[in-house]
């Protein structure tokens, strides 16, 4: 894990504390967005972009490279989606877009159903494929296959939460819209 990264994931997670805590909406759209922003970055590169890529290359080079990406992973991914999760929530609170009688009750409801989906792959399954090439690369002798199935796995799965993530897009400049 790069403990040089731990004071920006740090730093983050403070500042959506605070964030929280004043119910500043600027800070917590700063939060939201650039959570958000992050995220959807992440998923859409990883899936659309170095997968393809990553498919092509040779076990030991997937291992390689998984190296190198994965322990950053373990702490960015999470961190974005905390930041993007726990600000959203707060803003429909405090913006009232929560209650029933609101115009963006139903957009942010379909919001959270696919953020939700979205947040269980990125936690469930993204995640610990991470940990998983982690251990493995700190293995005296790594498998390369197994680091390749697992980078696979990655891959793909952000390659659908990044799909997801259009349809997020689509339903947050709806909201923003309105």
């Amino acid at each position: 894990m790069p403990r040089r990264g731990l004071p920006f994931v740090a730093a983050a997670l403070i500042f959506i504390v605070v964030a929280i805590a004043t119910n500043s909406l600027w800070m917590l759209m700063f939060s939201h967005v650039v959570g958000g922003a992050m995220w959807t970055a992440l998923d859409l590169f990883l899936g659309l972009v170095l997968g393809p890529i990553m498919g092509h290359l040779s076990p030991p080079a997937r291992a390689e490279f998984a190296a190198r990406l994965m322990p950053k992973m373990v702490l960015i991914m999470p961190t974005v989606v905390a930041m993007n999760l726990a600000a959203g929530f707060q803003m429909a609170l405090r913006l009232g877009f929560l209650n029933p009688g609101s115009p963006n009750h139903a957009w942010l409801i379909a919001s959270m159903i696919v953020v939700g989906v979205m947040a269980v792959i990125a936690l469930g399954i993204l995640e610990p494929a991470n940990i998983a090439v982690l251990v493995e690369m700190n293995k005296p002798v790594p498998a390369p296959e197994k680091i390749g199935a697992l980078m696979k796995r990655f891959i793909a799965t952000a390659g659908v939460t990044g799909v997801m993530q259009i349809a997020t897009l689509i339903i947050m400049t709806r909201v923003a819209s309105r």
